[in-house]
């Protein structure tokens, strides 16, 4: 990771919040009440999670690559004794979206809270609480050699680019949804405009075989746009009308965040998902050539 790569390059303030701000809500999978504070941060402290519930409250995990941990359908942190939090894919995104680099994120319990199931409550918050420059340049992670991770017939690639742009392709078997493409180059602008309001979906069917293995407890068709067949149950239909590839897109931008940096790459998706992105950061990062 680098602030100085380049002799030309601009001074690019790193910047955190200007005040602390506070919600509550529940976590998707394992249905509890979660409370949320996010407080400024000194400059290079990243993005830390705190649990407030566990030692006194004196429990923190970077949210970095080497802290995630692989597990079905979210983005995890563990620390070394074990302890977790989960489902951090829609704050780290909203955070990357809206350019924050240091903030301390404080939970009561085990899990980030869904809200409405997409990143745009996360965008509201970091509004209303205001960002502030800090005197020191922000550092991003610059591909300088293609990798890609390829799994069956899925495959996550980066390849050197000036800003960060994601292609990303879905199919399911089911023609409400399809083949899904979408190409965007993510600015702040762009990303609360056309990425921030995606919400994460699901089918009815999956609902039961998923509480039987302790997940999507909490999901509702308040925080999950949920598919019977090809139908979809929410009052009010799709936000987008390609809403489910950019709800992939949302994801794979707060899970880039775990490089602790933006990253400048052209990243290209096909049926991935969170644990081949963070083993494409793994692979990125063992590569010294490769950023």
């Amino acid at each position: 990771m680098s602030g100085h790569r380049g002799t030309h390059r601009r001074f690019v303030p790193q910047r955190t919040l200007k005040n602390s701000i506070y919600c509550s809500g529940i976590g998707l999978h394992c249905g509890r009440k979660v409370n949320l504070t996010l407080h400024p941060a000194d400059p290079d402290t990243g993005i830390v999670f705190r649990r407030s519930d566990l030692r006194g409250g004196a429990w923190e995990v970077p949210a970095r690559w080497d802290n995630a941990v692989e597990t079905p359908l979210c983005a995890t942190l563990a620390g070394p004794d074990g302890e977790r939090i989960t489902t951090i894919e829609h704050l780290m995104s909203a955070l990357a979206g809206c350019g924050i680099d240091n903030v301390i994120a404080e939970l009561n319990g085990p899990e980030v809270p869904i809200m409405d199931g997409s990143a745009a409550p996360f965008v509201f918050l970091l509004e209303c609480a205001g960002a502030v420059n800090q005197n020191a340049p922000r550092r991003v992670v610059e591909v300088i050699k293609e990798v890609a991770v390829v799994d069956a017939e899925r495959t996550i690639s980066v390849a050197p680019a000036r800003r960060l742009s994601i292609t990303f392709e879905i199919e399911y078997d089911t023609p409400l949804i399809a083949r899904q493409e979408w190409t965007v180059d993510v600015t702040q602008s762009v990303y609360k405009r056309e990425i921030a309001r995606a919400r994460t979906f699901g089918f009815l069917h999956e609902v039961d075989q998923l509480r039987r293995m302790g997940l999507a407890r909490g999901g509702s068709l308040d925080n999950a746009v949920v598919i019977n067949g090809e139908s979809v149950l929410n009052e009010g239909g799709l936000r987008y009308h390609n809403e489910f590839v950019r709800h992939k897109v949302l994801d794979l931008v707060g899970d880039l965040y775990l490089a602790g940096g933006p990253l400048l790459a052209a990243v290209r998706g096909i049926r991935t998902g969170h644990a081949l992105t963070l083993r494409l950061l793994r692979a990125l990062f063992a590569d010294p050539e490769a950023w």
